[in-house]
């Protein structure tokens, strides 16, 4: 029996049989590349962005968030270029030769990204992606699916429009932090950096693809799906979530103005969600903005709700 797979484990390292597995790889990688260009699922970001910077009852309320996280970034970016970007120069400098003043500036943005992911999702902005979330399918009418997984006040009329106030969540609050498995993931594929232009793209997409469903987990939480359903799912938008997930990533190394786009990735999640709703109940249709609802929202509504949990 040991014999059989000794001769079994040389078969699969023998040339032709590893030859086969980067064929199939490369194959692969080639097709969730093209789906995920025309999937069309990497406008959702850009649209997220124009959506929150339209709708002033959304943004409102994230002002003070976003200038104590602009303050928080302005911080980290400044010790962390004044620390590490010379030092990384001149190890990059035996790699990439004169590259190696521009190739460390991915490097030092990347990292200070893990820093600030870390400062701005635990200590300000909590569940606020959640909130914005589940207010952008309610403004959209899909009422029944927040109701999910939040109460909803009466809507009552103010400023001549319908208002729906979101209340707290009644399900499992979805973990605002980096995962292990992903900052270490992140953390491994630093290095992709070194090479100029090629790296970065490669650092964003392999990122991208990880951490493209993570922005439905929401959508998942609410249509109650199991995780076996949430593998089917993910595996079939594999390209889709690879798309969205490289331009919220892009969008997140940023400067200073990331967690802003953090929180419109998440605007820009619930719209897509709400168009794959649309096209499974309406064959396709989206409500433009006159027939949305008017949603409010507490500037600290998910820091609340974990403060009360805890208390609870």
């Amino acid at each position: 029996m040991s014999q059989q797979r000794k001769q079994t484990h040389q078969s699969q390292l023998s040339p032709d049989a590893l030859k086969e597995t980067a064929k199939r790889q490369l194959l692969e990688v080639i097709e969730t590349s093209e789906d995920a260009v025309t999937s069309g699922a990497w406008v959702y970001p850009i649209r997220g962005i124009i959506y929150l910077l339209s709708h002033p009852s959304l943004l409102q309320p994230m002002i003070p968030t976003l200038l104590k996280a602009a303050a928080a970034a302005v911080a980290v970016l400044i010790g962390m270029f004044f620390f590490t970007y010379l030092p990384q120069v001149a190890v990059l400098a035996f790699v990439t030769g004169p590259l190696a003043f521009l190739a460390a500036v991915p490097l030092v943005l990347g990292e200070s990204y893990i820093v600030l992911t870390f400062l701005t999702r635990t200590f300000l902005i909590g569940q606020a992606g959640v909130d914005l979330f589940d207010a952008v399918l309610l403004a959209r009418n899909h009422t029944e699916l927040v109701q999910k997984g939040r109460l909803l006040s009466p809507s009552s009329k103010s400023n001549g429009g319908k208002v729906t106030q979101l209340g707290r969540a009644i399900t499992k609050p979805l973990s605002s932090k980096l995962s292990t498995e992903g900052m270490v993931r992140y953390v491994l594929s630093l290095p992709l950096n070194f090479i100029p232009v090629v790296g970065t793209v490669f650092f964003l997409g392999y990122n991208g693809m990880k951490s493209g469903p993570s922005y439905h987990a929401r959508y998942f939480q609410l249509k109650g799906w199991d995780a076996q359903k949430k593998r089917e799912v993910i595996h079939k938008r594999r390209g889709a979530y690879t798309a969205f997930g490289t331009v919220a990533m892009a969008l997140n190394l940023i400067p200073v103005v990331s967690v802003f786009f953090t929180l419109t990735s998440s605007v820009g999640a619930a719209l897509w969600a709400s168009d794959i709703e649309n096209k499974s109940s309406t064959g396709g249709k989206t409500p433009t903005q006159a027939q949305e609802q008017d949603v409010s929202i507490s500037p600290v509504a998910g820091m609340q709700d974990r403060a009360g949990k805890k208390e609870l």
